[in-house]
């Protein structure tokens, strides 16, 4: 049987790119520089594909009400609140002052800062006191890998029946099989998750080979 999947090289992939809705963002091109320009860690950054299928996600369910937990320089929160419907509201989890003050500037940017509200600080004690308004209808997890379990269980009970979870980071540059890096403590808590969402009864779920894997729940 021949493989099923496509292996890419830089060229298919910018053609890939170029096959989206509103491929061509003034807004998320300069993000996406100025991000890039801080070093190594603009690898947190999501990909412009993955921006692109969220928006697409978060309006194809109608959300209203999201929350992300790590927002980093806000390309994720923009392609979140983007796809809100009207009167929508994003709640981003985030420890770093610096980093989220470039996001704040493109949300401006974007022309979505009135659906976004920032809540500063550490995640894994802000989360649990952490009461909606209305059930989430989308959630973003791209945090501390080492927690993803954490803010999983504790916010599923905030989701609605149908609404949708993303986890990033979910191949972990393909570590999660590596003989000598799956042991590591961020990859071992991103295998045992996969393979608990995998089987979980309360979702159905998806592992997509976006970028560094993508897990897709649906809550039932």
């Amino acid at each position: 049987m021949p493989d099923k999947f496509v292996t890419f090289t830089e060229d298919l992939y910018d053609y890939m790119l170029a096959q989206r809705s509103n491929a061509q963002d003034s807004v998320m091109e300069a993000l996406r520089a100025e991000t890039e320009n801080l070093g190594e860690v603009a690898e947190m950054s999501i990909s412009p594909d993955q921006a692109s299928l969220m928006t697409l996600l978060v309006a194809a369910i109608g959300a209203k009400y999201a929350v992300e937990i790590g927002t980093f320089t806000g390309m994720s929160s923009i392609a979140i609140a983007r796809g809100l419907v009207s009167g929508g509201k994003l709640i981003c989890f985030d420890s770093d002052f610096k980093w989220t003050s470039i996001a704040r500037r493109y949300w401006m940017k974007a022309g979505v800062q009135e659906k976004v509200e920032l809540r500063l600080g550490d995640a894994h004690r802000l989360l649990p006191h952490y009461r909606p308004h209305a059930p989430f209808d989308f959630v973003f997890i791209d945090a501390d890998k080492e927690f993803y379990d954490f803010y999983y269980e504790t916010i599923l009970p905030q989701v609605r029946p149908g609404g949708l979870i993303l986890f990033d980071n979910m191949l972990r540059g393909g570590q999660v099989i590596d003989p000598e890096a799956k042991f590591t403590m961020a990859n071992r808590a991103i295998d045992q998750l996969n393979r608990k969402l995998a089987t979980d009864p309360r979702v159905q779920a998806v592992l997509l080979p976006i970028a560094d894997g993508l897990y897709l729940c649906r809550k039932r």
